[in-house]
């Protein structure tokens, strides 16, 4: 996305760089774009009900919303006050973050983290409602008030024993996500399965990609597997929130990162890419906010 001239983290210019066979069929719709014309974008790329939404430059899944109807992304469509994308469900179940560091003149890289993700998930007792549910649980209470908003009436429904609910499809920490360190289970395998794919990205070092996949055993095959997001620059090490991790310990994987961060950015200077510079950042910061508050208060 293109904004007097400067260029911020556009889903939609990222996915464009991926190979196709890597992430599910997306489609970009422009804000305040007929409707009629996203309908006529549904028909013609065969995305189907239900499906994701989520804004173009987003912020910790904010405004990222499952619709399941016409009349749903109609809502939405007309509510977003910003550039969005429509994307098909990916049907894997399990999702991780996996951070990828390669240096420029290194022909092969490595995985420097795993993260696993516990969506919200809720079983029902066959007496409570989803929202008791919810409030017996301290991480899906701070939940709660969103939920509200999305789910309405709907969270005073009980559910059967054992019958289970995934409120949240996206392992997104803000949103209610348990994130888990993954990282013993980095091998040669799934190093070559994720380097094979990294480097028909153009230029990409240094970044977290966000998986779902359908068994461990396949991902390190290769097979039944695709990219949710891919982040660059401004990524996070996210097994770092593991519960069990001390603060000390998220301290040095950060500083750990950001020195991978800055050889990388001076071996790719001296290979003629200019550093941001001070003016062009504080641009950057300043459209970032203002897209932030258009999704953060969606």
């Amino acid at each position: 996305m293109k904004n007097g001239g400067f260029v911020m983290d556009s889903k939609i210019e990222i996915y464009d760089l991926i190979p196709q066979q890597f992430y599910p069929t997306t489609k970009f719709v422009k804000e305040k774009m007929p409707f009629d014309e996203v309908e006529t974008l549904l028909k013609t790329s065969k995305i189907n009900f239900p499906f994701i939404v989520k804004p173009d430059i987003g912020l910790r899944g904010s405004a990222v919303k499952k619709v399941s109807s016409l009349e749903e992304l109609k809502v939405y469509h007309h509510k977003a006050n910003f550039d969005y994308l429509v994307q098909d469900l990916i049907p894997y179940e399990n999702e991780v973050g996996i951070f990828y560091v390669r240096f420029p003149h290194e022909k092969q890289g490595k995985i420097s983290g795993i993260v696993a993700k516990e969506f919200l998930i809720i079983e029902g007792d066959g007496c409570s409602t989803i929202e008791e549910l919810l409030k017996a649980n301290p991480r899906y209470e701070f939940q709660l008030k969103a939920l509200e908003k999305e789910y309405g009436s709907q969270l005073k429904a009980i559910l059967a024993k054992g019958e289970k609910r995934n409120l949240v499809p996206y392992g997104n920490h803000a949103r209610g996500a348990k994130f888990l360190d993954y990282s013993n289970l980095i091998s040669p395998e799934l190093t070559k399965v994720i380097d094979e794919m990294c480097l028909q990205i153009p230029e990409f070092y240094f970044g977290r990609m966000d998986l779902m996949y359908n068994t461990w055993e396949e991902l390190e095959q290769g097979k039944n597997f695709s990219i949710v997001e891919l982040n660059g620059a401004a990524s996070e090490p996210t097994h770092i929130y593991d519960p069990k991790h001390s603060l000390y310990f998220a301290w040095k994987e950060l500083a750990r990162h950001i020195s991978y961060m800055f050889r990388i950015s001076v071996a790719n200077h001296k290979r003629g890419f200019p550093y941001l510079s001070h003016k062009v950042g504080m641009e950057q910061y300043r459209l970032h906010l203002e897209q932030s508050n258009k999704i953060v208060n969606f």
